[in-house]
């Protein structure tokens, strides 16, 4: 048994691309190992946020946390702002890693780029990253392969502050799928699936309706062929479309290529859509019963609580390491 933790900010819908390359892994990853998933809603104020749409966000992502699979028999799910040591350790961590290598990071890269003024936060925000992780001596954080990154900066902050200050942290390795590790846009498959794209053509929901999920998968990119293959550097459309089949499906690329030879994208693209739509729709009625039920707040409650018990020690060891605190007698 390992320990694994994951946290998604909730900034908005959460996305296909999410799905895929993080929250699918979630279910199975529980059955055998001591899993916390956090909604890191700290992270979300490192750009500005209406404060009613971010606490209606938060408690939607709960919701489709325990929609998707995630049983609070099995995993312990809190909210991050609820565990005071996330921002303390957080600090503490900022205070070990250096200006150059925060600057390096490529999503502070992305979010700064052709702004004028920027929060602190968005250049810090990956010591407290880290901090999430390494509070629950963390072994494995299943992430998208866009994460990997932050996932080498948290290593490398660890192996610091045990050098400094005594050997405290476990030292955490990513578990990146296979397949479907980084689902594209549907407008541009040569970008990631975001919610923060405009357009929304570009991106499938948890939450979506199945008309609007037959929409966005019939005005998918492809290309003039008309030939389902996969071949990611010169069809990268129909690649993007064929990876999702195979993860929500279960089957082989290869044999869904073979099902398709000779067929053109319409009936694909047709047949695609019915395994999204039957896929969501358990996800969609689970998450309905949850948003609209205290069980969520006693399920969150609950979370905090055992998830401030473990933080807590770690964060009393950090304390001790930089030597913060009184010595009482």
């Amino acid at each position: 048994m390992k320990t694994i933790f994951s946290g998604i900010q909730p900034s908005g819908s959460v996305t296909l691309g999410n799905y895929i390359g993080a929250m699918k892994q979630f279910i199975e990853l529980q059955e055998d190992n001591n899993c916390y998933f956090c909604i890191v809603d700290q992270h979300s104020v490192t750009v500005p946020q209406d404060r009613l749409e971010l606490r209606n966000n938060i408690r939607r992502l709960a919701a489709l946390y325990l929609a998707i699979g995630i049983d609070p028999n099995k995993s312990t799910l809190f909210i991050q702002s609820e565990v005071p040591a996330h921002a303390q350790a957080g600090w503490m961590l900022q205070c070990v890693a250096y200006i150059g290598e925060l600057e390096r990071m490529t999503q502070y890269k992305d979010k700064s780029n052709g702004k004028e003024a920027v929060s602190a936060g968005l250049l810090t925000y990956p010591p407290l990253m880290a901090a999430d992780i390494l509070l629950y001596n963390t072994e494995v954080v299943p992430v998208g392969e866009d994460q990997k990154q932050h996932i080498e900066l948290t290593r490398d902050l660890a192996e610091r502050f045990n050098k400094k200050f005594n050997d405290i942290f476990t030292i955490p390795e990513p578990r990146i799928p296979k397949e479907g590790a980084r689902i594209m846009s549907l407008v541009d498959p040569t970008k990631k699936m975001s919610k923060s794209d405009p357009n929304t053509k570009s991106f499938i929901t948890l939450l979506d309706d199945p008309k609007q999920i037959e929409k966005k998968i019939k005005s998918a990119v492809t290309d003039s062929e008309g030939i389902v293959e996969y071949n990611r550097e010169n069809k990268p459309g129909i690649s993007n479309l064929l990876t999702i089949y195979s993860v929500l499906s279960n089957e082989p690329i290869q044999e869904i290529v073979s099902r398709y030879d000779g067929k053109g994208y319409g009936e694909f693209k047709a047949d695609l859509a019915e395994v999204l739509i039957s896929t969501l729709k358990p996800i969609q009625e689970k998450f309905n019963y949850y948003i609209n039920s205290d069980e969520l707040d006693t399920i969150l409650d609950q979370g905090a609580a055992k998830a401030n018990l473990v933080a807590s020690k770690t964060l009393k060891k950090m304390e001790n390491g930089m030597g913060l605190g009184r010595k009482r007698k």
